[in-house]
């Protein structure tokens, strides 16, 4: 019972992970209709914006200073990313995905040109705190997890519920046509959910990077099971997408440890290709008829 306390509970905070990035994956998607496969590559640039402004490579600053700067460089490179493929937006869906490609690599190389080949390590200024709670070991790390997911979807929520721009957001992600009738601009529309789906990438990507290592494909390969987490929750639900994230979270710790953890891959796919099968818009869309 233990051992499966802490796997639930390890997979939670890792399925907080992955929820952040499946919502960034999420908002790209509902918007545009546009599947970013760069999110990864784009997240782990941040990582390493933050990674050089501290350990010299870039400068020599504070972490917070740091995460600011990095911050403002994402919101650029996000939007000059947009601005790339938008064009492509208006004419094909299946075009411009296949764009997003081609962006990955090239933030890759430009990754690897800047900052090398060499696996790194990137640490959150963090007390090493711990306790046990009946054989479940509850660390700083983890609370830290928990509260910055728990910000940023509320923050999420009163963003899209309470804005002008989130109701511009969910009437293009309703309706882009009528949408485009009644005067929004698409584009504006667009390019807002490039840019939190950024700034969400680089607060994944700095909660992911401690319990891993940093490279130029580290953390485009922990957003995979991100891209599953949206999947699992629908390319069209920001709540499917945490409810997925924590769902492939908990599903992927307990395989790994009482089936084998070298098929991590494997399972992740599994779970793609039966969730597509079966519920081929998400374990969250409403089924049923439609009023007239």
């Amino acid at each position: 019972m233990a051992d499966i306390l802490g796997l639930v509970w390890a997979g939670v905070i890792s399925g907080c992970l992955y929820a952040m990035g499946a919502i960034g994956i999420v908002l790209i998607y509902k918007s545009s209709m546009v599947v970013n496969f760069a999110h990864g590559n784009l997240a782990g640039l941040a990582a390493f914006l933050v990674f050089g402004f501290t350990a010299g490579t870039l400068g020599n600053m504070a972490w917070g200073a740091a995460v600011v700067l990095s911050l403002a460089i994402m919101v650029a490179a996000m939007a000059l990313t947009y601005l790339v493929i938008s064009p492509l937006v208006f004419k094909s869906d299946l075009t411009s995905t296949i764009s997003t490609l081609g962006v990955g690599l090239v933030v890759q190389g430009l990754t690897q040109m800047v900052f090398g080949p060499d696996v790194v390590s990137l640490d959150l200024p963090l007390p090493a705190w711990r306790v046990d709670l009946g054989g479940l070991r509850i660390s700083a790390y983890d609370l830290t997890v928990l509260g910055v997911t728990a910000l940023v979807i509320g923050a999420l929520y009163l963003l899209i519920e309470r804005t002008r721009v989130g109701i511009a957001f969910r009437a293009v992600s309703a309706n882009p046509f009528a949408s485009r009738v009644c005067g929004l601009s698409l584009r504006r529309v667009h390019l807002f959910s490039w840019i939190v789906a950024g700034v969400l990438g680089l607060i994944a990507s700095l909660l992911i990077v401690p319990t891993t290592f940093l490279s130029s494909t580290s953390v485009s390969s922990f957003m995979l099971q991100a891209f599953a987490a949206a999947v699992v929750g629908g390319f069209t639900s920001l709540p499917g997408a945490v409810i997925g994230g924590i769902f492939v979270g908990v599903l992927m710790n307990l395989l790994s440890f009482y089936v084998a953890a070298e098929f991590t891959n494997t399972y992740m796919l599994a779970i793609i290709l039966l969730v597509l099968n079966l519920f081929p818009k998400g374990v969250l869309a409403v089924r049923g008829g439609a009023r007239v």
